[in-house]
């Protein structure tokens, strides 16, 4: 098993990034490696971020401004070459179709679920971590 999985979480909200720090803990699942956060505030940031590589996961939220997560995702879903599976936080479980069209792996609502949330980011991980292996 890697020493550690490295997730980026993308939002212009502090608070925001932190309900994901805490509900996904050190390590969401006995199975995965424990997690190492890179916080990114701004589109610019998480472009680099990916550019420079090593991130396994990224979690971004739907509702950042003024570049919004499902537009982010969309985004890096064309240009990152072997793109991460991205976890999209949206606001209301009406917009899923709106996570499908950015195609992002998985979504789920704000405020952060302290079960799904971490059930979800771990099954991520888990594939993106086997298919690496």
């Amino acid at each position: 098993m890697r020493a550690t999985a490295r997730v980026l979480v993308y939002s212009d909200d502090a608070n925001t990034r932190e309900q994901v720090r805490l509900a996904a803990g050190r390590r969401p699942a006995s199975d995965v490696p424990p997690l190492e956060f890179l916080e990114c505030a701004t589109l610019p940031a998480v472009l680099t971020a990916l550019d420079e590589g090593g991130i396994d996961l990224c979690v971004l939220d739907g509702e950042a401004v003024p570049a919004g997560g499902m537009g982010v995702c969309r985004q890096i879903k064309d240009e990152v070459f072997n793109c991460p599976p991205v976890l999209l936080l949206i606001g209301r479980p009406q917009d899923a179709w709106l996570a499908t069209w950015s195609r992002a792996d998985a979504a789920v609502t704000l405020p952060v679920d302290p079960v799904e949330f971490p059930d979800t980011l771990a099954a991520l991980l888990r594939k993106r971590l086997s298919h690496a292996a």
